[in-house]
């Protein structure tokens, strides 16, 4: 489709219309299906359901005069969630997508949240609804609030529904990006908007009706919600969904579905791609057939040359081709995507000289000391991009490192109820030719023969002695410096000692290294690494438990968190190093169990031991803590552990008593005793089954990026 033909269809229909057609010309058709555990169907929806629920939803909100307003959507991962999300446009209600709220967890975002929307309404499940209502009657910010369970509407609703003629300026949903809970940022996308990136993302990613398309991504943010809920209705095409946890706990599951389903355009951010590489047996590497994957798309956090080296050639004798890597980079200030890489090419890659990069400048070079960089595409006839130089605001020449610039029909309309940051962030003015509209991403990169190149964030640039260091090529140095190091989940960022800038590094630590880890050893790599990479001398190590590294809802790094994290001494640490002298934290060794059949075997007291003591010695080996250190009546969350290393410790739970768990089940009982009890039970087998068969869809652990979070917390971790 040409780029005229495609402004052309762009300016006279919104999402209303293009789902009209889709029930129309293909009503029989799958359009979503939701699989539980990566391969049972447990719902799905054709193009005219779809289009019938969604009505039935918008009437609702049209009697209550909801037009212009702004609702909550207050749902797990499912297709309960895209029917409300599509009613709301149906029906010209501003959606905003929120995390459900948690038991005894803090409601302190999603007030923050509902303040700042001023919303009105919150649709959601029945379920949810009773579990919610008694939490939002407590607090004066919630009270104007009307609950609308949208599982027990009637879907003769729908015959009533009446057009709400909207145009392609009103505005369609919410996106709150990180931020303070104190003022939250809510991205105000419209109509059009949602029209031109859809329409962007089919063209450069080449999607087709008859395309199939696999997800695991969180709805809640730009890149599931956008690009594996809009996209495929946009086009009429079948999308197979499945919730995070569910590939978090099983990667195999994703690659499995893809195998099976034969899905053609699939991908995430980078991390997903290592977990696969790290995690998929060579057994169930055997099972899987992915010469169907067309277009793997990765974003939303560094691409990597390794990961793309490593995903390749890990899976090419399942069929995976290294062209089918698209490299891509967006934000939900432009609704999602701003560039993408050339389908069906080899991703571009090129080694840069680091130094001269630490001087804003980038020389292709072919030695040592270089750094290696994927592109992220270029301009395009719809997505116009430009290097601004941070101070003068002037265009930067080719290779001149300086503040990415986006303008197109994509960037969103600015920050809802916050007309001064949007003046700042969404009209910014080049200097040099005073043309305004654009949008200012705050990260940074250059343009090389047309490529884009990320090189960081504007504010994340590391000064020390008047030289400029990239956080993110001393992280990659640091990725390679140890085989215990889990590469793409480090931080680097200096801090004043004394008037004088020192580096510190934060890695996470691999958890299948944690049992023998030698920190002596790791932090000794680090600091040879770095000085021999950048000439510089590290002042602080600080070595991550797996997982425990903050990021933001889209996956990048949050440095200064980290920064603060390390002044405050709040990191999760499993060893340090400091030029004073190094603080060992050592997991426990632990010997080895022999897989137990406890449900036939023991009276209940002994299996309650046996599963005490098997969670005490993971728990120690998943903090880096000796086992004496381990209360088994502290509670989980207390302990430190985060929500993914809590479905991993689901996952080898499983694995271990041979019978299926839900995969939030640590955080459904408060701490050791109480899992173990209630695992011990003689009558758990049967019901464990049954409740992991039935919560699995509803574990909402929200992950874009390695971070991740259980419903109700309060940040990523």
């Amino acid at each position: 489709m040409g780029g005229k033909e495609r402004s052309r269809l762009s300016k006279q229909t919104t999402l209303i219309d293009r789902l009209h057609e889709q029930a129309s010309t293909q009503p029989h058709k799958k359009a979503f299906t939701f699989l539980a555990d990566g391969e049972t169907e447990i719902d799905s929806l054709t193009y005219q359901q779809l289009n019938e629920q969604a009505k039935a939803i918008a009437f609702i909100l049209q009697s209550h005069n909801a037009k212009g307003q702004r609702a909550l959507l207050l749902f797990q991962p499912g297709l309960d969630f895209i029917t409300a999300f599509l009613g709301c446009l149906y029906a010209g209600v501003v959606a905003v997508p929120v995390y459900p709220p948690r038991a005894n967890r803090s409601l302190e975002r999603l007030l923050a949240i509902v303040a700042d929307a001023e919303a009105t309404f919150a649709l959601t499940t029945t379920s949810i609804q009773e579990q919610v209502a008694s939490k939002f009657a407590s607090h004066n910010a919630t009270e104007n609030i009307k609950f609308i369970a949208t599982d027990t509407l009637n879907i003769d609703l729908a015959n009533s529904w009446q057009d709400p003629k909207i145009t392609l300026n009103s505005l369609a949903f919410l996106q709150y990006t990180s931020g303070s809970t104190g003022k939250p940022k809510g991205v105000m996308v419209s109509q059009g908007n949602l029209i031109a990136n859809s329409d962007t993302i089919q063209h450069c990613f080449g999607n087709k009706s008859e395309h199939i398309l696999t997800s695991w991504l969180p709805p809640y943010h730009d890149m599931g919600l956008i690009g594996s809920i809009i996209q495929p209705a946009y086009i009429g095409a079948s999308m197979y969904l499945m919730a995070p946890v569910t590939f978090l706990q099983r990667p195999y599951r994703w690659l499995q579905a893809i195998s099976n389903y034969r899905g053609q355009t699939n991908g995430g951010p980078n991390f997903a791609y290592d977990l696969c590489v790290e995690s998929i047996t060579a057994e169930q590497k055997a099972t899987l057939d992915l010469s169907c994957w067309e277009l793997a798309f990765s974003g939303a956090e560094p691409v990597r040359a390794e990961t793309i080296e490593r995903f390749s050639e890990y899976f090419r004798e399942c069929g995976f081709r290294r062209q089918a890597f698209y490299p891509c980079y967006g934000m939900a200030e432009s609704t999602l995507m701003i560039t993408g890489s050339r389908r069906n090419a080899e991703p571009v890659v090129a080694a840069f000289d680091l130094k001269r990069l630490e001087e804003n400048q980038a020389l292709a070079v072919d030695n040592s000391d270089a750094i290696t960089l994927v592109s992220s595409g270029g301009n395009s006839p719809a997505q116009k991009i430009a290097i601004a130089n941070p101070e003068t605001l002037n265009q930067c020449p080719d290779g001149e490192i300086g503040e990415i610039w986006a303008k197109s029909a994509s960037v969103a309309q600015g920050y809802w109820n916050q007309p001064e940051l949007t003046a700042q962030s969404f009209n910014g003015v080049l200097g040099d030719t005073q043309e305004g509209g654009w949008l200012r991403t705050g990260d940074l990169g250059f343009l090389d023969r047309g490529e884009l190149f990320v090189t960081g964030r504007l504010k994340d640039l590391i000064i020390i002695r008047g030289r400029n260091y990239y956080p993110q090529d001393l992280e990659l140095t640091v990725d390679n410096a140890h085989e215990a190091i889990r590469a793409g989940n480090v931080a680097a960022f200096a801090v004043d000692v004394a008037g004088t800038e020192k580096l510190v590094i934060t890695p996470e630590i691999k958890r299948t290294a944690l049992r023998k880890l030698k920190i002596e050893e790791v932090t000794k790599a680090i600091r040879s690494a770095i000085a021999e990479h950048h000439e510089l001398q590290v002042d602080a190590i600080v070595l991550l438990k797996t997982g425990s590294i903050p990021k933001t809802s889209s996956g990048k790094i949050q440095r200064h968190a980290c920064k603060a994290g390390y002044l405050n001494g709040s990191l999760t640490s499993v060893g340090e190093f400091k030029l004073e002298g190094a603080r060992h934290v050592l997991p426990a060794a632990g010997a080895k169990q022999e897989k137990a059949k406890l449900f036939s075997q023991q009276q209940s007291n002994q299996k309650q031991i046996e599963i005490q003591n098997w969670l005490r010695e993971n728990l120690a080996q998943r903090l880096g803590l000796p086992i004496s250190q381990i209360d088994v009546k502290e509670s989980f969350a207390s302990t430190g552990l985060n929500s993914m290393a809590a479905v991993a410790l689901s996952a080898d739970l499983e694995d271990w008593l041979e019978i299926k768990l839900s995969p939030t089940i640590v955080y459904d009982y408060p701490n050791i005793v109480e899992l173990a009890a209630y695992l011990a039970d003689d009558k758990s087998e049967q019901k464990i089954s049954q409740l992991a068969q039935g919560r699995i869809e509803e574990s909402a652990i929200a992950i874009i990026g390695i971070g991740c979070r259980f419903p109700g917390a309060n940040n990523p971790e």
